[in-house]
Parts: C-alpha cells; structure tokens; sequence
C-alpha cells in the first residue's frame, strides 16, 4: 500500500534553529541505532519512519555502524526512503556518522582522511542518496590531528557530498579547537551530539553546553531516556528482547530495587505535571535553550507518539527541578 503522509504533519511539531545557522530541527530527532538492523522487522521500521513523519519528524540520524550487522541500517533506511520518501526527500534532514569500528584492518576506525571520506562514499550508497545533510565524526581520536579529521569533514561539505559537518562525543575544549579549524576553512559546522540525560550530566561538566553557547552552536542529545532506563518500561520487570534483557549496552544488573523505587518516585513527579516519565526526562533535556532537540529511539510507533506528547508540556518549576536532581543522586547511592 502506498504510503501518503499526514497532511497536518507541520501544524504541532516545533523546529528549532541549530544555533545561528540558517537550518532548523524538529524538538524530535528519530536515532536509527537500534532496532533498524538486519535481525529487526522490516515491516515495523516503516512503521516508525512513517509514524515519525507524520506526526513531523523530519530528522533521522544514522551512522556507519548502526546495526547490527554494521551498515544494515543505512541499507534499509535507504530502503524506507526509496519506498516511502523519495518523494519528500527536501523534506528531510539525513545525517549520518564515522569514527568508531566499521571494518577490518588500520583504516575501519578514527578519524583519518582516508577512513571518514570512505566511510562516507560507502553510506551513501548503502542510503542510495548523492548527500546527506548532516555529516559527524563520531567521536574524539587523540591519535589523529584533529586539522586532518576537520579537513575530512571539510572536503565532505566542499565535494557536496554532505550540507553540514557536525561533530559527536566531543568535549568542550576539542569542540572550540575544532570549532576553530572548521571556521578557518569556511566549513558550515553547526552541530554537536552527545549523551545527556537526567541521569548522565557530563556535558554539564566537560564543557559542552558552555562552549555550544559560546560557539553559538547546537547540540542535539542522544540516550535522553538512558537506554530506557527513564521510562515506564522497567518499573515492574525486564521485558523480553529489551535492551536490558540481552545486556546490549543495558546491562539487567543496572536495574536494582532501589533504582526502580527511585524511577517510580520520577514518575509520580511526571504524574503530577501531567506526562509520563519518558516526556518529562524529554523535556528535562529540552529545558536548556542550548540544546536544539533531543534524539529518541523506539521499538514500535506508539512510543514515538508518545513521546512527541512532549511538545504540549509546560516549563518545570524551581521545585520541580531541585526534586529531579535529589533523586537522579539518589539513584546512584
């Protein structure tokens, strides 16, 4: 059946200005980290895709290596697109990463020329796509000088093979030096990703959200809800085929007694603002006007509708916000 999306798809999603740049994301990002690999539902993946389109998502964010196998989703992604959004591709934003492991040998991995300008031809013709419009190193390679992994991003965005460069995992200081070799170029940098969470505040610590401000760049967060950790999906058992019942990046020995007791009392907080706890952890992310949008991920389409019940949320109170931090403390005890 052929798919036409919601007409109303742009009444009710916010876009916000990644920074000073000309360009705008939606408050909602949809991450392709899991459930998009070789071992996942096809069927459901378009399910998502076209659930997050409709209700306005316009962001979808890959990398090399989201799988599992590594590169299978780009590859059905690239699939989705072909079948479902050719059509509306200036409609989207499509980014994608290189930097951690992808292949075999001394160039799978980093932040080489050879290795990020590679990884890239090869996205995009698993995507089947001649750009994508966001194109990050994954993460920070003291073994590689950082003017050579800032000329790659450079050359990406020069042979228009990428709109804009954007920069992952990087902590404050990398992030202005690269900031710094990008400008020089002429590079559009505008971006950086990174984990931030009511439950991991390291880029409160390492500079990140001071230096995006000064830069006047955006950051996008990933891992908002901690693996799903700050959901409902845990309060009462470890689900079949969660991420903590395989110990994929969730380990089930992380999900104690005391933490469920903490993540209940979360959730009577979220009761009580009238949202379920994965909206109000969004919405804690987005309270910073530093951060453009956060990066869900889902297993079925009723998740991201739910989440993107955020967008009607109002702001928190100084209460609200002390009580947040007093448990995301209590959690770790």
């Amino acid at each position: 059946m052929n798919y036409c999306p919601n007409k109303n798809r742009y009444l009710n999603m916010p876009y916000s200005r990644v920074g000073e740049s000309g360009l705008k994301l939606p408050l909602i990002s949809l991450g392709l980290w899991h459930n998009f690999g070789s071992d996942d539902d096809y069927k459901n993946m378009k399910e998502m895709c076209r659930t997050a389109f409709d209700l306005g998502i316009t962001h979808f964010d890959l990398a090399n290596n989201y799988g599992p196998l590594p590169g299978s989703a780009e590859e059905n992604f690239g699939k989705i697109l072909k079948e479902d959004f050719l059509s509306h591709r200036d409609e989207l934003i499509i980014s994608t990463k290189a930097g951690y492991r992808m292949w075999n040998g001394p160039y799978g991995d980093g932040g080489s020329r050879k290795y990020l300008l590679a990884s890239l031809d090869a996205s995009l013709k698993r995507l089947n796509l001649p750009y994508v419009d966001i194109f990050y190193h994954h993460c920070m390679d003291k073994d590689t000088p950082l003017e050579e992994s800032m000329g790659a991003l450079y050359q990406a965005v020069k042979s228009g093979k990428a709109l804009y460069a954007g920069l992952s995992n990087y902590d404050g200081e990398t992030m202005e030096a690269a900031a710094e070799i990008l400008k020089d170029l002429h590079c559009p940098f505008v971006i950086n990703q990174n984990r931030y969470n009511i439950l991991d505040r390291t880029i409160e610590k390492n500079g990140v959200i001071s230096s995006a401000k000064k830069l006047k760049k955006g950051i996008i967060a990933f891992s908002p809800l901690n693996q799903g950790i700050l959901s409902d999906r845990y309060l009462e058992r470890i689900p079949e085929n969660s991420r903590a019942a395989k110990n994929e990046f969730l380990k089930a020995s992380e999900i104690t007694s005391a933490r469920v007791r903490v993540l209940g009392k979360l959730k009577s907080l979220a009761e009580e603002r009238g949202q379920t706890l994965a909206q109000m952890a969004l919405s804690w992310v987005l309270k910073d006007t530093a951060v453009t949008g956060v990066l869900i991920g889902a297993s079925k389409p009723s998740q991201i509708k739910e989440n993107v019940g955020l967008i009607n949320a109002s702001g928190f109170t100084e209460g609200e916000l002390k009580d947040i931090d007093a448990l995301a403390e209590e959690f770790y005890r």
